[in-house]
């Protein structure tokens, strides 16, 4: 099979395009066709030896859309539609830059009763299983809340406004270009305010007792602000990591941290384990809504297979507002 693999960290040009063997599934383990894969930071990151050197030829890539080559175990038939996303993906096993990718069934989703694309499907798996996990299982969202999302035009941050306005919540999304706020606006935002790096006090403006609820993609530069925009027992979950590496210089329990207010971070590497099964995510239902056009789609651009270096040209460069597709 097809596959790119990056043998050296660096810019795009050390992802090759290479022919490697497609391993075969074990017990616990499921082989899928790839149709398309949606991508991400993770993944630029990997490539450009953010997470550490590159010891072995890996393949990158942590979540793909598509339809089942084997499933030994009998419970996924041949050429079902599923979805998947992390398992290993790219750190222990190969990641979905390829033709064919082998995961475990436990990160493995059915999505039988859909019309959607391949594009679109793709738009799915990692970002709205995010979503779900920091804002249903670590948040505890509830409709009538208000909900800050501080980063609203990354991939993440856009799924996180449409799912919560489908939720029934009321959306604060956050943006540092002016220029940005109407797409804000076309994924549900009840209010878009421009980042400064000082929002509590406008947020505060807008929901005086403070937000119940706060989503932080943008991480350790603004997580301190967020805080402050948080009523007492509301909550924050730090699912991003798009101002830098993950650490607080002093962080003071008592002056940092408010009056009751929760603070975790979120890791997707949760998706599958016996902490977090994904038998009652929401993805059958997000690609429901989707379909019917009750929610609106994330999706900005699709490249073709030998179109990934731009892709991470683009993802790097900030400018794509939305989620990217490859379509195999």
């Amino acid at each position: 099979m097809k596959a790119y693999v990056i043998e050296q960290t660096g810019g795009p040009q050390v992802l090759q395009l290479r022919d490697i063997p497609s391993p075969e599934p074990t017990a616990d383990e499921v082989q899928i066709r790839v149709r398309a894969f949606g991508l991400n930071r993770a993944e630029t990151y990997l490539r450009a030896g953010k997470m550490g050197a590159i010891s072995a030829p890996r393949v990158p890539g942590i979540e793909a859309v598509g339809e089942v080559i084997q499933d030994p175990s009998g419970l996924l038939r041949t050429g079902q539609r599923v979805v998947t996303a992390m398992g290993g993906m790219q750190f222990t096993r190969n990641g979905s830059y390829a033709e064919q990718v082998t995961v475990l069934r436990s990160n493995v989703i059915a999505l039988d009763d859909t019309s959607l694309s391949w594009e679109q499907l793709a738009t799915l798996p990692e970002a709205y299983l995010t979503v779900w996990g920091a804002l249903d299982k670590s948040l505890g969202i509830q409709k009538g809340q208000t909900l800050l999302v501080r980063g609203g035009t990354s991939s993440v941050g856009l799924a996180a406004i449409t799912y919560a306005k489908a939720r029934g919540l009321k959306v604060i999304a956050t943006t540092r270009n002016p220029e940005n706020s109407q797409r804000l606006y076309q994924a549900g935002a009840d209010v878009v305010v421009v980042d400064n790096g000082d929002i509590a006090p406008r947020i505060r403006e807008i929901a005086s007792a403070g937000v119940d609820a706060a989503l932080e993609v943008v991480g350790a530069p603004t997580l301190r602000d967020t805080l402050k925009t948080l009523r007492p027992f509301g909550a924050v979950s730090v699912i991003g990591l798009l101002g830098g590496a993950p650490i607080l210089e002093q962080f003071h329990l008592m002056q940092d941290l408010p009056a009751g207010v929760r603070l975790n971070f979120f890791p997707s590497g949760l998706f599958g384990a016996p902490a977090l099964p994904l038998q009652d995510t929401p993805l059958p239902w997000l690609a429901k809504e989707l379909a019917a056009q009750r929610i609106p789609s994330i999706h900005t651009r699709t490249f073709a297979f030998d179109e990934v270096r731009e892709a991470h040209r683009l993802i790097e460069s900030d400018r794509a507002l939305g989620k990217l597709v490859v379509v195999l």
